[in-house]
């Protein structure tokens, strides 16, 4: 449940939450998402993957399994290429990426993703499949089906996109 106290939401009629007000169904459907992405990474940090954090892992899947180029990823991620430089040094760094030569053309880098950073996806992919379990034991298979088929319906295919941060971001 929200605390009222931390968030600046204008409610005219002074009932709070619980209403079905149009503004609950965005805070509630960003705490759904919250809540899986903070499970996530304490799982992960208990599985060997403490320093990883949610914009590592969008940064992993603009990557992706054949690699980019640091203004690929930034293009992806919808931020500059000099954010996403830093978000790929970080990687690096942890072990989870690392800057090759690009068999296409000498004068360009490819990030490619290490072992690490494939068996970080594959853990985050297992981990997810774990916590919709928990889901569907907390809401019931049924219902939980229900509730993805109607976000699938009012969710326009091509919102699946790695944008987020840069979105969030206002760039």
């Amino acid at each position: 449940m929200v605390d009222d106290k931390k968030v600046n939401q204008v409610d005219d009629e002074g009932k709070g939450y619980g209403g079905g007000k149009g503004y609950e169904l965005p805070l509630l459907l960003f705490a759904g998402f919250r809540t899986l992405i903070d499970r996530l990474h304490a799982e992960l940090a208990r599985q060997g993957h403490p320093d990883l954090r949610p914009a590592h892992g969008f940064a992993m899947q603009a990557i992706g399994a054949g690699g980019a180029t640091a203004s690929e990823v930034g293009r992806r991620l919808g931020v500059s290429k000099q954010a996403a430089g830093k978000t790929v040094d970080r990687l690096i760094a942890l072990g989870y990426a690392a800057r090759t030569d690009d068999p296409a053309d000498a004068r360009r880098k490819l990030v490619r993703l290490t072992p690490r950073g494939f068996d970080a996806l594959r853990r985050s992919a297992a981990v997810f499949d774990e916590l919709r379990a928990e889901w569907a034991q907390a809401l019931g298979a049924r219902r939980l089906g229900e509730l993805e088929s109607g976000l699938r319906t009012v969710v326009p295919p091509d919102a699946f996109r790695l944008d987020a941060a840069g979105w969030l971001g206002g760039s």
